[in-house]
């Protein structure tokens, strides 16, 4: 699951990202700290899918 998240230094300063795409880690799980949920998520990213927000969450935890 992990290999969704990728690091990029040409994207955000080399913070780990989604997919190469301009969204980090860190503001996933900010968001869902604020008290979004996934379908939330999802729904504000439509490129975004339900296992990278479990693979933020794995990353976080490492």
């Amino acid at each position: 699951m992990l290999e969704r998240i990728t690091i990029n230094p040409a994207i955000f300063s080399g913070k780990p990202i989604i997919r190469d795409r301009r969204l980090a880690v860190e503001h996933v799980l900010g968001m869902l700290a604020a008290g979004d949920d996934f379908e939330t998520l999802l729904e504000g990213y439509p490129w975004l899918e339900r296992e990278d927000i479990l693979a933020c969450l794995a990353y976080g935890r490492a």
